[in-house]
């Protein structure tokens, strides 16, 4: 039965799992993928930008006609700005320049105050993460609006947001029958959110981080060090650091996961499947076969689908960028 909603926000969650029939086909395992791509704001980031306002309007951080300020590679932005829209806040988005034009125009389009900068490690004074919560210090020392810095990475609003709602829908919709969860990392708020709720339910779920190239959570699930090894086209994943919400992730295990693994399964998913998704869920579902091979036949796997591939035209089926890169080409280009 479909559903009514009062107002966009509460539209987002409660996504469908979508049955991967390629990938549970390889592996005799049922592999679902968690839609998120369905969320107004057409990224699983609208659940973490819901929970993270939410969660500042319950303490009286973000007031009528407040700003909200974030750092971010456009996912986040987008969610802000949609949620900030419909409360009647403002958005002010800082953004590394090298992320794709489509979710720069998305955001511009949606009347996000998008500030691009170049980009920079963490460590840099200048990271756009850091760069955010400058502009929200200035902003909040010469305004007498409310002013959110809303801190994806380090705000445990985000984990408990997975927690509360990704997390408890997944153990619903398979019944409780789940033998592992796997997806990458950005912020960690969803493998932390999620992990814990399911662990809380039965511990003897598996949960793996499924981690790019160019990140240093591989190498510190298995050997605790920050070291980076290789690159990778993504966008919105990996990190060189342990942010706050990474911290709270009940991991048992990782696989590290190459650009061309992933780009083969999303031309597979998009030609076999109809499922146009975003370089992220490339990531997962790669990581979600090398489980389900892990574990053995007749297990139930879960990932997320982050976004859509709309977000990654000029990436994904660019000709001239995936020769530069060396990365597969879809056959229909």
């Amino acid at each position: 039965m479909s559903k009514i909603y009062n107002n966009v926000i509460n539209a987002i969650g409660n996504t469908p799992l979508i049955k991967l029939q390629t990938a549970s086909e390889l592996t005799n395992c049922t592999i679902y993928g968690k839609a998120e791509f369905l969320n107004p704001g057409g990224s699983i980031k609208d659940r973490a930008a819901l929970a993270i306002i939410s969660e500042a309007e319950k303490k009286n951080m973000l007031k009528d006609k407040g700003i909200i300020i974030e750092g971010t590679a456009g996912n986040t932005g987008i969610g802000l700005t949609l949620i900030g829209k419909a409360k009647g806040y403002k958005t002010i988005i800082v953004m590394p320049e090298t992320q794709t034009p489509e979710k720069i125009d998305t955001l511009k389009s949606m009347g996000a105050d998008v500030r691009l900068v170049a980009a920079k490690p963490y460590k840099d004074p200048n990271n756009f993460v850091k760069l955010s919560r400058k502009i929200a210090e200035e902003m909040s020392a010469n305004t007498n609006q409310s002013v959110l810095w809303a801190n994806q990475f380090d705000n445990n609003a985000n984990y408990l947001g997975h927690y509360n709602t990704t997390g408890q829908e997944i153990w619903s919709q398979t019944k409780g029958d789940l033998d592992g969860f796997v997806c990458s990392s950005g912020t960690g708020g969803t493998i932390a959110g999620v992990s814990k709720a399911l662990k809380e339910k039965n511990n003897k779920i598996k949960i793996y981080l499924s981690d790019p190239k160019g990140s240093a959570l591989h190498n510190f699930i298995k050997n605790k060090e920050l070291i980076v090894e290789g690159s990778s086209i993504t966008e919105g994943i990996g990190s060189s650091r342990i942010t706050s919400n990474f911290k709270e992730a009940l991991i048992d295990d990782s696989f590290s996961i190459d650009d061309n693994e992933a780009m083969n399964i999303l031309y597979d998913l998009m030609s076999k499947e109809g499922l146009y998704l975003g370089t992220s869920s490339g990531i997962n579902v790669a990581g979600a076969i090398r489980l389900a091979k892990e574990l053995g036949e007749g297990k139930t796997i879960v990932t997320v689908l982050c976004d859509k591939s709309d977000r990654y035209h000029s990436k994904i089926f660019n000709k001239k960028f995936l020769l530069e890169k060396k990365l597969p080409i879809p056959p229909w280009l």
